[in-house]
């Protein structure tokens, strides 16, 4: 019989406030206003929803929903690019140095790495380009023939959603959860802290760092870039 393939580690990383310093969609939110494109309105309202998911009393599904609708008849090929623009404005500046350092030390030892984030592909493909990782687990916004239909893919990369992505990357990987990292700030994501054997919180919401504090998880604060 062949020898079965021995199982892989996987390191995975939210993105918003774990790797970057900043929110992505506000920072976003914040270059658009700047070159005019969008009203002081359009920035409160997403202000608005980023403080209410913080306090988690953003129903995730609903605003998805509501945002994706949006992008229907738009190309995917003009998002990609304009989203890989707003990238070197918007995000590089704002990704932590340990977070890029801990990735990279990852990759170093072999472990498969994964951006793991409710924000979308485009979003994070840059992200993901400028840091060396092949592997994106995110919100999916429905498409036919390069043009968005509005509609979002299910489940969302959020809470549970996150675990089912993360259990398609498993299997096809054959990755040893047991052995595998798990680096956030958010309470959102403490199913999927539990489901690994070596959960970081990283610049934890008060909820994460009290529960970190209870299971003994160990804490990193990382600094705010100044480039």
């Amino acid at each position: 019989m062949p020898r079965a393939r021995p199982a892989n580690i996987g390191a995975f990383f939210d993105v918003d406030k774990t790797i970057l310093a900043e929110n992505s969609g506000t920072a976003y939110l914040k270059v658009l206003y700047e070159r005019g494109e969008i009203d002081w309105k359009t920035v409160v309202a997403g202000l608005g929803s980023y403080l209410r998911y913080k306090l988690n009393l953003l129903d995730i599904e609903r605003w998805m929903e509501r945002n994706s609708s949006a992008f229907a008849g738009r190309s995917e090929s003009a998002t990609s690019s304009e989203a890989a623009e707003l990238f070197q404005t918007a995000l590089l500046p704002s990704i932590y140095p340990e977070a890029e350092e801990r990735v990279r030390w990852h990759l170093g030892q072999g472990h498969l790495v994964a951006l793991v984030s409710g924000s979308t592909k485009f979003v994070l493909d840059p992200l993901a380009e400028h840091l060396g990782v092949k592997h994106l687990l995110c919100t999916q916004l429905e498409a036919i023939e390069g043009v968005f239909t509005g509609r979002v893919v299910r489940p969302i990369c959020f809470g549970e959603g996150k675990i089912y992505w993360i259990q398609q990357l498993i299997e096809r990987e054959l990755l040893d959860l047991a052995r595998c990292w798990f680096y956030t700030d958010s309470i959102t994501d403490l199913p999927l802290l539990d489901l690994v054997g070596h959960p970081v919180i990283v610049n934890p919401d008060p909820l994460l760092y009290r529960k970190a504090l209870q299971r003994h998880w160990p804490v990193r604060f990382f600094q705010r870039p100044t480039r």
